[in-house]
């Protein structure tokens, strides 16, 4: 307990805390609708963001934020609008963001050291004001669950009903995919872009082996997540490891052990 009388430590466990409850909700409607590839689209294209911001000098989070969300709605406008395969849609925006974000990393004088934090994360370096970013996008991402989970509902397991229904699917589907890239971009920095996708899916995947309800999916994704994230904070602080990779390692391990024992007992 004496980690949490530091400053660090204390801003680690509501950096895990905030994570794994928007990486929980919005991981099970990305599981749910098995779109987990176009997560993975926005994650990687976000890194044009942060080159752009190393070269332009403003902070890089501000630049995922922007590649982000235009490389969601991108996505979404392309598959949709534009007739593109959805494949093909995603396959363009992730190699175009990752081009860009190595070509502006490449132009920038000097040498970019915080590189290395944004692609594998760090949890023990967030600061206060990335926490209350993460803190507000939670609350945005409750309520809009809490007040329209019926319409997300007919949406995710079936759009057609929905549209008959007179719902305005194209709407909450642009509205969620905004959602999607706000939680990618702001939860960088607990596991980085290279593992931001493990997060998003393997607490899912663990919930799933328990329930098939929608409604208890969003609750024990985030309980998985958050019970990951800490034991893999707590993993890299005592043996010195990068905490991305030890929190993604502690997920997989928990998975593995409740499918052996969801099988054999």
């Amino acid at each position: 307990m004496e980690l949490f009388s530091y400053d660090f430590f204390q801003k680690a466990f509501l950096a895990a805390v905030f994570a794994s409850i928007s990486c929980g909700i919005i991981g099970a409607y990305i599981v749910s609708r098995r779109i987990v590839f176009i997560s993975g689209g926005i994650t990687h294209a976000s890194f044009g963001g942060i080159g752009l911001a190393f070269f332009l000098g403003f902070n890089p989070l501000l630049g995922a934020v922007l590649f982000a969300v235009l490389s969601a709605l991108g996505i979404q406008f392309f598959t949709k609008v534009a007739e593109i395969r959805e494949d093909s849609s995603i396959a363009i925006w992730w190699s175009l963001g990752m081009a860009l974000g190595i070509i502006f990393v490449f132009l920038t004088p000097g040498y970019t050291p915080n590189l290395m934090s944004y692609l594998f994360g760090n949890i023990l370096t967030v600061t206060t004001s990335e926490l209350w970013w993460m803190f507000m996008l939670n609350s945005v991402i409750v309520l809009f669950f809490a007040v329209f989970l019926r319409k997300i509902l007919y949406i995710a397991f079936d759009e057609e009903f929905a549209r008959t229904a007179g719902l305005p699917v194209a709407l909450f589907n642009y509205l969620i995919m905004v959602l999607i890239a706000l939680t990618v971009v702001l939860n960088i920095r607990v596991v980085g872009i290279i593992l931001i996708l493990s997060l998003l899916t393997i607490p899912q995947a663990t919930a799933n082996l328990f329930t098939n309800d929608f409604k208890r999916l969003l609750v024990y994704s985030s309980l998985f997540a958050f019970v990951g994230t800490i034991a893999g904070l707590f993993i890299s602080y005592f043996l010195n490891i990068p905490s991305g990779a030890a929190i993604i390692f502690t997920l997989v391990i928990i998975f593995g052990i409740l499918r052996l024992v969801k099988t054999f007992v």
